[in-house]
């Protein structure tokens, strides 16, 4: 094996360098930089407008960026059109071509690419196999339902076998049962073609967490916070990420002090907890911080000694439990937060007092500036 070889073998898949793209006064990415290995899938994960499609839309080709790079296996791509690249692309909308049968769809970037007729054959078929759709071949998209249209996109994108897939928000016009449905399908998928790089465009933090190994969560047209979903979600590093992935309360504490390797002690109303951080020291030096608490893991009872003070200011009954919206009574200053209670739960009457207890071991952030 050569240098080169095992230069490329060691290089990321795909990769932004220092990346910014602007429509005149509006910008859309300020200096991105991602890269995502072989075999990954990493989500793009943000709200509306928080640059996630963009980022997306350079790799593929379809945006230039105003400045910086994009690299494919180590090879700078910047200024090739999106037919030159060899990736796959699956949009929100599908665009499937009307007036072609399911087969020709999927053979459509094959034939572009003038590969003879027994490997557009073969190959189609295989890509129709790998989706479940090789009993719809004859039929056109309109004869499809949304979930159907879904697969035969897919099935098109991976027809040319290409190293990296992206997907830009590909279940968002499905109804809640056939996301459900679509997640499974490419969970199964990822499972089956180990070596394709994905990358993944979604608001929907359920989705991020079903599908990836790796997040990038975006805002205002910046990176906030990447790395593997777990750490994200159970130790994140920043406060949007804490709000964003998992719709965490951002409690404001006391920090106390180191309590161990990775954990805190802070004070919240009556209480000590024990907090984790993935910076400790950083923690313990009096700097405001919040504590990032889950809906589901507040607890609300009568008022006690030992419990933070609350008045109950709303309830919306989900079925299976109640979203009860507080108000926290913390030092003469309140604080609005959220919690999820099983549906046996005797409810207290709007603008009366509770109790809320909160478990120890949620984690640690600095504050947000303002």
């Amino acid at each position: 094996m050569t240098l080169a070889t095992l230069a490329t073998l060691a290089s990321p898949a795909v990769e932004l360098r220092d990346v910014s793209v602007h429509y005149g006064q509006t910008r859309a990415l300020a200096g991105l930089d991602l890269s995502v290995a072989r075999g990954q899938t990493l989500a793009l994960l943000g709200p509306s407008g928080s640059g996630k499609s963009t980022a997306l839309k350079v790799l593929a080709g379809f945006v230039r960026p105003t400045s910086g790079r994009v690299l494919l296996d180590g090879v700078d791509i910047t200024g090739l059109p999106p037919a030159r690249r060899g990736l796959g692309v699956v949009v929100q909308s599908y665009a499937l071509f009307p007036h072609l049968r399911v087969a020709d769809n999927v053979a459509f970037g094959l034939r572009a690419r003038r590969r003879p007729r027994s490997e557009v054959r073969e190959r189609t078929r295989e890509a129709l196999e790998l989706v479940g759709m090789a009993d719809y071949a004859r039929r056109f998209p309109r004869e499809l339902s949304g979930g159907q249209q879904q697969r035969v996109a897919i099935a098109r994108a991976l027809a040319i076998r290409p190293p990296v897939l992206l997907l830009d928000e590909p279940l968002s016009a499905l109804d809640a049962a056939l996301r459900e449905d679509m997640v499974a399908e490419l969970l199964r998928l990822r499972a089956e073609l180990p070596d394709t790089t994905l990358v993944y465009v979604t608001h929907d933090q359920g989705e991020a967490l079903a599908l990836a190994d790796h997040i990038a969560v975006m805002r205002d047209a910046r990176l906030v916070e990447t790395g593997p979903c777990e750490r994200l979600y159970r130790h994140p590093e920043h406060p949007f990420t804490a709000r964003f992935l998992g719709a965490a309360n951002l409690i404001p504490v006391e920090v106390l002090g180191p309590a161990g390797e990775g954990a805190v002690t802070v004070r919240l109303g009556p209480r000590e907890l024990t907090a984790t951080t993935a910076a400790a020291a950083a923690r313990a030096d009096g700097g405001e911080a919040v504590l990032g608490v889950r809906p589901h893991h507040l607890a609300v009872h009568a008022p006690g000694a030992d419990l933070v003070p609350a008045t109950l200011k709303g309830v919306q009954w989900r079925g299976s439990g109640y979203r009860l919206d507080l108000e926290l009574t913390l030092g003469g200053r309140s604080c609005p937060v959220r919690a999820d209670v099983p549906d046996d739960h005797g409810l207290p009457g709007i603008g009366e007092p509770v109790g809320v207890s909160i478990p120890d071991g949620c984690p640690l952030v600095p504050a947000e500036a303002g």
